[in-house]
């Protein structure tokens, strides 16, 4: 009743009468006034300290509220200038009382167990007259209103505590604020709507009672005046770890803004606190939009006066937008990968800008490398040519560097360049520009120079840098007379105390010079040789950390000096104007972010920094301004700085900006190594420029692609194109470092070691990581592949050296070997390296004197080679530091030593052949030789040295310097055309010794010869496959992705230049093959062949033969083959089944009719790998979804399933006839030698009516006309072939070709004879017309316009005619005329690709792989069709947008889309409702693989676990979710619950899990938490069990090792390592007679390993007793047939005789083994058909459940003497778990998990058989 006189909400201050302050107290400065605004008496709450002015609600702390109340509404108004505090104590349903506090003092959101801290962030989205947003963390600013603010308290204590809201215990009220009042209700109100308002609209919305509401004048808007704020807020964009203060209307909104409550996502599931990190970042929430078409991107405006605060928004990743005020639009144009481009245009309505593309991008040409060679005398012998190398380019920039050449500048006219070099010898150097020559080199006398500065004319150079004492020192040299031979002399200098940033001299006058630094900006002027400053009054910005300058205009000196204005930023994001000759500020500006800073900036926020946005480089022209800050973004401003026109978001931060002469181009560099430029013209940004951030470890170059694969210290790995030198993508890993990389010969693969012992195999093909091995603990120190392609080795930091199998798709470690490999971390770069005919291995260990080689196919050892004993004259031990084979006819190995030398190894013997010495002044760290062993590479700090192997010259080497780190390694290119060397940059040599000049030529008799001419290969460009086939580059940098794994190629079959229209009737036919046979040298320019005679077995008997213009398509040569193009096109929508290993079964036992001892209950979970594989009708209730081969439909109210078998593979998708009379179901065919099937069910018998045969993979889409007369089917990329089929006989009608994939197909509803379908750039219109019992097609094919750019058109929908939705893989959807066939409306619906799309009536349903699904309204698009291309996508906003776990794969909503069920990829199925704003889930599943099924002993729940991380907890009875605790990171890979001892009472459930990191953790079912933790593992657990009385915990692990452990005090108490070496598989324990065996103890237990062993213990632990029953060790096949999987070693004690022990495992045969424990021998053995790979035994009957490989279910009656065989899981049965009772069995394979119910007299055990022998006699 507490609630009841509550409702509807209850006024606080009235109820506590707070006026008598009776009930509640009062502190400090707390008075009543009269507010003008509300005109009403408000009380006023002010004060220095907030914690000492307040008003707290009830008088004392011990009192409580008791207030029920779901919302609490407070009324208040921040002072501005001031900060508050507000605190709430709030009561959960256990008694625990949460305070929740919210204040603008909060800089970030913090939590405890017991307190909630969120900080109060200032939002204005403005109105009519405004055009930018404000976003301010701090005092409230002084256009700060009247606010109302509604918490959600029960969602707020769920979502980030995980507790349950019971009442409001105190309030806390603290200064600086004016507050009306405070309410309470369990209804969300919303203030800016009125009752007539709901009434007439029907909106599902509660106005604010008249009590609550504030005064709003007539005429006018509730939220003009006032701000609303719902928290947690309904924006998905917006952090939910923050409070906002926004306005939620717009100025080109009509009518109030639906502004709903936030929903409690009731899914059933109670996460636990190891995920609770997960639920802050990551909530599940809808969000409701107000009108608008897309994201806002806030625009950025600066005023001028006084300094006045802006306000810059977080635009990362938004595309396109209109701007608060609605008069701009923002169009991204992303040209280049991680750049976003974001154009600012004044204008009446949103117009949709071309997005240009890139050009051509090319490296800029280098200067040569120096070369330096010894002559000996006039005459002699030496390397030709000369120079032998010719540097290419070089990829790589110093952003991120600056430790050698540390500064450059030019003149005005860009003639001369200035260099300055770090170091404490500093040199300058000045070039002519135009010709590349030095002019000049001159020491500095400087320490370190900073920064240079040219003037304008270039007479005058100016530098900054350190003398030897530390101090600030200012030269200016006079370079007047550089260009005609003159010297450098220096004008004047000074010394400073002042910190100099930046410095820069004036354009008008050689001799003045501006710098600025920390808490300075200074005027410098030379006067009578002397150089001298004066300081600029900065007033109150004396305190800032000024970084960089620049003049106003430009270069046009027309002008006095006193006219000129300065600008100067700052690291705190100011802006001074700066008047050059008063020396004041005339003007200041601040850039300041409008929302909360990005995820990933991680640096705190400072004192002096403020919130501001640091500006870090400013450039100025004549019209506008460039700035490049720290937040990654360069923006262009007009120099008035009324707003951004022009912005670029990259990688970094940017350090430098510079705008070109003619003002069209702005360059600018980044922290992360990039240097490109923003072209103004066309709004396009071009890189030219990437590289590492940090030291290239390692390198491989792979030959067939021409690619350059690098590794470095910045956790990067890249792939380079050697052409074009430029970045393919890059792999990045955040807490490793990867060490050493390698290219597979022959596959497109390379494999990685990482710092951590780990090593990654990743696919060039698909982008994605292949295998993962972790057999190393220490770093990877060498990779290595054998030329031929068959093996791969590996060695890490502890020594240890592992071979793979790279036959074998998954590389299996054939041997490991430890301490063999030497462990110093000196060595080179070749740390392994193998012969040409791949038959040696060698590498430098155990030690570092001594060089061992092996047989490269079996780590046999054939020889150790002791290099320190080489060298009988040295006194120094020598030690081998890099190695490489020459080749394979000479048989020797190349080994440098630490003694600079070169030694020459014969591989049979390990004598010295001979000897380079003196090879580099410091030991040599890198060997190359040349594939003719002629010319051999080496390197030593930072030079190369080329040698003529031979020594047969005078000169026999040449070297080459450039590099500025030490060179990390080198290497011939597999054509021997070029060189790579690695280091800090990499260098691309072109190699110029050809191998007719390498022999005979290389005798030269003149000294003074000219250089040879450049016989370099002339290597013609070659575009990407990956950049597609217009000549637009790749514009996003592949990422590996689980999800939707990016692909390198789109299409080897381009699209021509024109797209032909298929518009044919009587005379299709002959134009189709005239047009084919005209084209016989390229690709036909449609993409659509029509296949005109049919297979005659294709669709069954009684088909119809098209006529005779269909019936032959055959050339004069024979059919038309057509290209194959089986690469996955780059779209998520596409279904590609689940890899698996497993094989249909050869042979199955069925059982009888009516005799099976099992019947399928249930199906827990739903294949989120599908692609539409879901159904539902509303209108007649028919359900239905797909997990794995099995159809299940179910009854929504009542939850019974119903499971139609017979699919031998996983079914892609479903399609039901709009009766819902008739499912059609597609799977791929088991054998992989046949067409898949196309299965059609009658819905009402339950019965498959039809199978079709006619596509060859996999069926991509289905779907029926809107009569239900025609069926249509869609091919996957590989199939590429639609077919139609007569939807009542099933007849195939035709079949049509495509040469590109096609993603999805439609039917128009009003025209059952028009359909569409829609793939690569394009939608191709169908119009069929029966001419008798012929079909004729008309086909149009119409690509997207080109402002769209190269996109896959994904998804598709029909709407009111003449109307069609199509979804594109960029996120957006595009509007096409039917009836003219042309797209004339298209907007930016979501970030990510449209997969799902919906329509009915005026409301549009898309669902994308950004996990969000979102409804819009798009009623007015039917008017906007006659205004064509110029229909404004305003008229589209979007209603409500919603969360989920995953990428969303197939929908169905009802007639009006207020309510429907949607599939993600994470295998959820969700049922939506707009209406009510919610989300609900239906069927949730494991997405990975389920490793063990446990139950509690009353069978009221049970338990799983998965790869995912994740354990939950199910009813039985009703198979839903109960609890789920998640675990990040890690899998969970064995489970088990407590027994019935330890856990009688409900509240002392517990399961117990054991993960990969070797980690235990034990969950209280009844709190919903974790008790406890425990580490005693190192490695992955593999098995767990409790002990009998559930007071112990037995683990085992992957190593062997079986720990014993209390779960109350987490104490590890024994460890057992007599399984060491092999994975712990089973482990299980049951009760005996103390003294039974001989033995103390009342437990008995047992562990079974993966090497065939099981042990068998009694152990009493209370006595600390535990004693060895048996071993067994089961013997294996003496000449086996291994299987590439071997199954695993199985045991389970017998529950039907209490002394048998049952096992199966790899053996002699494939059987079932029962052990007698008494008489030490196996007893009994039933054979099976397959090896088994799970094991079960019903604790209820003598029935024994066996999974196997072959997707087949054995279960064997063990009284009987019958065995049973049963089908419907999709992969191996890993997994059978008997239920307690015998009653059930789960079985799982991979993520499916199947419910079998126990039938007939087999679910009860006979009595007799307790005890007894399993067979009356016992032969022996």
């Amino acid at each position: 009743m507490a609630r009841v006189w509550q409702h509807p909400f209850l006024n606080v201050f009235k109820h506590l009468k707070v006026e008598e302050w009776k009930r509640s107290t009062k502190e400090g400065d707390v008075t009543t006034i009269m507010d003008k605004t509300l005109k009403a008496t408000v009380y006023r709450i002010r004060g220095a300290i907030p914690a000492g002015n307040f008003i707290q609600l009830p008088k004392t702390s011990t009192q409580s509220l008791g207030l029920t109340g779901r919302y609490l509404y407070l009324l208040f108004r921040p002072i501005p200038m001031k900060y508050f505090v507000v605190h709430l104590d709030v009561t959960t349903e256990d008694s625990q009382v949460i305070r929740i506090s919210f204040s603008n003092l909060f800089k970030e959101f913090k939590s405890t167990s017991t307190w909630l801290q969120f900080p109060f962030i200032y939002e204005e989205a403005t109105g009519p007259s405004k055009t930018s947003k404000t976003d301010l963390i701090g005092a409230a600013p002084n256009y700060v209103r009247w606010t109302c603010l509604q918490l959600d308290l029960q969602f707020i204590l769920i979502m980030y505590l995980n507790r349950r809201y019971s009442h409001v215990k105190g309030i806390k009220l603290c200064a600086n604020q004016l507050v009306k009042n405070i309410y309470t209700s369990d209804l969300s109100f919303d203030p800016g709507v009125t009752i007539s308002k709901v009434r007439q609209t029907k909106l599902a919305l509660n106005p604010m009672p008249r009590e609550m509401s504030f005064p709003v004048p007539k005429g006018e808007k509730w939220h003009d005046r006032y701000v609303f704020i719902r928290f947690p807020t309904d924006d998905s964009q917006m952090r939910h770890d923050s409070l906002r203060n926004c306005l939620s209307h717009t100025s080109g909104s009509q009518g109030p803004v639906q502004q709903l409550p936030q929903s409690v996502t009731d899914s059933r599931t109670i996460q636990d606190k190891v995920s609770l990190i997960q639920q802050i970042t990551n909530p599940m929430a809808w969000s409701h939009r107000s009108p608008s078409v897309q994201k806002f991107v806030p625009e950025v405006s600066l005023t001028s006066g006084q300094l006045e605060t802006s306000y810059l928004g977080d635009q990362k990743g938004r595309r396109k937008g209109v701007l608060a005020g609605g008069d701009a639009t923002v169009t991204c144009a992303a040209n280049d990968g991680g750049i976003d481009v974001y154009v600012h245009k004044l204008g009446k309505g949103p117009t949709i800008l071309e997005d240009p593309g890139l050009g051509e991008i090319t490296s800029p040409r280098l200067t040569k490398s120096e070369t330096i060679s010894t002559k000996n005398s006039s005459r002699y012998r030496c390397l030709l040519p000369d120079p032998i190398l010719k540097l290419k380019g070089v990829i790589g920039f110093g952003g991120c560097s600056t430790k050698w050449v540390s500064s450059l500048t030019f003149n005005g006219n860009s003639t001369l360049l200035a260099s300055s070099q770090m170091g404490p010898l500093s040199m300058v150097r000045l070039w002519n520009f135009e010709t590349g020559k030095c002019l000049s080199i001159f020491k500095t006398h400087i320490h370190s120079i900073c920064f240079l500065s040219f003037s304008y004319s270039g007479a005058v150079l100016c530098g900054v840098g350190k003398d030897r004492h530390g101090k600030t020192m200012v030269v200016v040299w006079n370079t007047a007379s550089v260009s005609h031979g003159g010297e450098v002399t220096i004008l004047a200098k000074a010394h400073t105390d002042v910190d100099i940033q930046a410095l820069k001299v004036a354009f008008f006058d050689d001799t003045r010079m501006v710098s600025c630094g920390r808490d300075n900006v200074r005027l410098w002027r030379i006067r009578s040789g002397t150089l001298r400053s004066c300081p600029v009054n900065l007033g109150e910005y004396h305190a800032l950390e000024f970084t960089d300058l620049a003049f106003e205009e430009g270069h046009v000196a027309n002008r006095e000096p006193k006219d000129r204005t300065l600008f100067v930023c700052s690291r705190s994001g100011h802006i001074l104007e700066i008047n050059y000759k008063n020396v004041t500020i005339q003007n200041a500006r601040r850039l300041l972010p409008s929302q909360t800073p990005p995820i990933h900036r991680k640096e705190k926020q400072t004192f002096a920094s403020g919130p501001g946005i640091a500006i870090n480089s400013i450039s100025i022209s004549s019209t506008f301004c460039a700035m490049g800050s720290e937040d990654g973004y360069l923006r262009l401003w007009p120099l008035d700085f009324s707003s951004v026109f022009l912005e670029a978001e990259h990688e970094g931060a940017v350090n430098s900006v510079c705008i070109s002469p003619d003002g069209l181009r702005v360059l600018s560099t980044t922290s992360t190594g990039n240097l490109g430029f923003l072209d103004i013209q066309s709004r396009g940004y071009n890189t030219l420029v990437r590289s590492h951030a940090d030291l290239i470890l390692a390198f491989a170059v792979e030959g067939h692609q021409k690619q350059l694969a690098t590794v470095s210290r910045d956790n990067t790995i890249r792939i380079w194109d050697l052409v074009t030198m430029q970045q393919l993508y890059d792999f990045t890993t955040t807490e490793e470092t990867p060490c050493a990389i390698v290219f597979h010969p022959t596959q497109q693969v390379f494999v990685c070691g990482f710092s951590n012992g780990v090593v990654r195999s990743f696919s060039l093909v698909v982008s994605d990581l292949l295998v993962e091995y972790k057999q190393h603990l220490g770093a990877i120190m060498g990779l290595a592949v054998s030329p031929d392609g068959n093996f791969l080795y590996s060695s890490c930091s502890q020594g240890a050296l592992a071979l793979y199998n790279c036959s074998t798709p998954k590389y299996n470690v054939l041997r490991m070997l430890s301490n063999v490999v030497c462990q110093d971390a000196e060595l080179g770069t070749n740390v392994l390296a193998v012969n040409g005919d791949s038959s040696l291995l060698a590498f430098v260990g155990p030690s570092r004197y001594t060089v061992t080689i092996m047989d490269a196919s079996s780590l046999d050892e054939l020889l150790r080679i002791d290099i320190s004993i080489l060298d009988l004259d040295s006194t120094n031990l020598d030690s081998a530091l890099d190695i490489c084979f020459a080749p394979v006819s000479s048989g020797h190995l190349l080994v440098s030593t630490s003694s600079n030398k070169v030694l020459v190894l014969d591989v049979k013997t390990g004598c010295l052949a001979r000897q380079l010495s003196n090879v580099h002044q410091v030991a040599c760290s890198a060997l190359a030789l040349s594939e003719n062993g002629q010319f051999l590479l080496t390197t030593g700090d930072r030079a190369i040295k080329v040698w003529d192997f031979q020594m047969k010259l005078n000169t026999s080497f040449q070297v080459f310097i450039g590099h500025s780190e030490p060179v990390q390694g080198v290497a011939f290119t597999p054509d021997q055309q070029h060189i790579i060397s690695v280091g800090d940059a990499i260098f691309i040599w072109d190699f110029l010794a050809t191998p007719e000049k390498a022999s005979k030529g290389s005798v030269h008799w003149s000294v003074e010869s000219s250089p040879s001419p450049n016989t370099g290969p002339n290597i013609e460009k070659i575009g990407v496959a990956a950049s597609g086939t217009n000549g637009i580059p790749r514009q996003l940098i592949p990422v590996p992705s689980l999800a939707s794994p990016p692909h390198l190629d789109i299409s080897c079959m381009p699209p021509g230049k024109n797209h032909d229209v298929f518009s044919e009737s009587d005379d299709e036919g002959t134009c189709l093959k005239s047009h084919i046979m005209g084209l016989p040298q390229k690709a036909p320019d449609p993409s659509v062949h029509v296949e005109k005679k049919v297979d005659e077995n294709a669709g069954g008997p009684g088909k119809t033969k098209l006529g005779q213009r269909y019936s032959d398509l055959n050339t004069g040569n024979g059919r038309i083959v057509e290209p194959q193009n089986n690469i996955r096109p780059d779209s998520y929508k596409h279904f590609i089944a689940r890899f698996k290993a497993s094989t249909l079964p050869k042979k199955i036992s069925f059982p009888e009719n009516n005799c099976e001892h099992l019947r399928l209950k249930a199906v827990v979970g739903y294949n989120g790998n599908g692609r539409g594989n879901m159904v539902w009708r509303p209108d007649t209730g028919f359900f239905a979804y797909t997990c794995g081969c099995v159809i299940v439909v179910e009854d929504l109210h009542s939850g019974s399933q119903q499971h139609w078998l017979g699919h031998p593979e996983e079914i892609s998708t479903l399609a039901v006839r709009h009766d819902a009379q008739v499912l059609a179901s597609a799977s791929g065919w088991g054998d992989k030698s046949s067409r898949c099937q196309i299965r059609i069910w009658d819905v009402p018998e339950r019965t498959c009516r039809k199978v079709l045969f006619h596509h060859e993979t996999e069926v991509q889409a289905m779907a029926y006309s809107h009569n239900d007369r025609l069926f249509i089917t869609l091919g996957d990329y590989s199939d590429r072939t639609i077919a139609l089929w007569n939807a009542f006989t099933y007849e195939l009608m035709s079949s049509t070709r495509f040469m590109e994939p096609v993603h999805e197909v439609a039917f128009n509803p009003f025209s059952a004879n028009e359909l569409a379908c829609v793939g690569q750039g394009a939608i191709t219109f169908w119009l069929t017309k029966r001419w008798g019992a012929d079909i004729n097609f008309q086909v149009h094919r119409v690509p997207v316009p080109e402002e769209i750019g190269p996109v896959e058109l994904t998804s598709i929908c029909y709407s009111f005619i003449p109307l069609l939705y199509s979804g594109t893989n960029t996120g957006q959807i595009c509007v096409w005329d039917v009836g003219t066939n042309r797209c004339f409306m298209t907007w930016e619906a979501d970030e990510g690709e449209i997969g799902v799309l919906l329509c009915s009536g005026n409301r549009l349903v898309s669902g994308s792989n950004t996990k969000r699904i979102r409804l819009w309204a798009v009623g007015a698009v039917q008017e906007l069709r006659m205004k064509g291309s110029g229909a404004r996508s305003s008229s589209v906003f979007m209603e409500q947008e919603m969360t989920l776990d995953g990428a969303v794969v197939s929908a169905s909503f009802d007639d009006s889309m207020d309510m429907g069920i949607v599939g993600t990829t994470a295998g959820t199925l969700w049922y939506v409702n707009w209406a009510e704003r919610t989300n609900i889930r239906l069927i949730s599943g494991h997405k990975n693989k389920v490793n063990e099924v446990t139950f509690s002993p009353t069978e009221s729940h049970c338990a799983t676990c998965g790869d995912d991380g994740s354990v939950r907890v199910w009813s039985l009875t009703s198979m839903e979710l109960v609890v789920q605790f998640q675990v990040l990171n890690q899998s969970c890979l064995c489970l088990a619950w407590s027994p019935s001892a330890s856990s009688s009472r409900a509240d002392r459930q517990r399961v117990v899990a054991g993960y990969s990191d070797g980690t235990i953790r034990v969950f209280s079912i009844s709190r919903t938490e974790m008790e406890l933790k425990m580490h005693p593992h190192p490695a992955a657990l593999t098995a767990i069990s409790f002990s009998v009385d559930g007071q112990t915990i037995i683990s085992g692990d992957k190593d062997g090792i079986v720990a014993v452990s209390s779960p109350r005090t987490g104490i590890t108490i024994r460890v057992l390592d007599d399984h060491k070496g092999s994975p712990i598989t089973a482990i299980q324990s049951k009760s005996k007679e103390y003294y039974d065996f001989g033995l103390e103890g009342g437990e008995l237990w047992l562990a079974a390993s993966a090497d065939r062993r099981v042990s068998v213990w009694a152990s009493d632990w209370f006595r600390d007793k535990c004693e060895l029953v048996d071993w067994l060790s089961f013997p294996a096949p003496t000449n086996p047939k291994i299987p590439s999987n071997l199954p695993p070693s199985l045991a389970a004690f017998c529950p039907w005789n209490s002394s048998m022990l049952v096992y199966v495992g790899f053996g002699l045969k494939e059987e079932v083994l029962f052990y007698s424990l008494h008489q030490k021998q196996v007893v009994e053995k039933i054979p099976l058909s397959y090896f088994a790979t799970s094991l079960s035994l019903s604790p209820g009957s003598a029935l024994i459940a066996v999974g196997h490989c072959e997707r087949l279910l054995r279960l064997i009656d063990c009284m009987s003497k019958t065995e049973q065989d049963f089908v419907g899981h999709n992969d191996a049965v890993h997994l059978c778990r008997f239920t307690p009772s015998g009653k059930l069995l789960f079985t799982a394979a991979y993520n499916e998990i199947l419910v079998w119910e126990v039938l007939g007299s087999a679910a009860a055990a006979p009595r007799e058989a307790k005890n007894s022998p399993l067979r009356p006699q016992i032969a022996r």
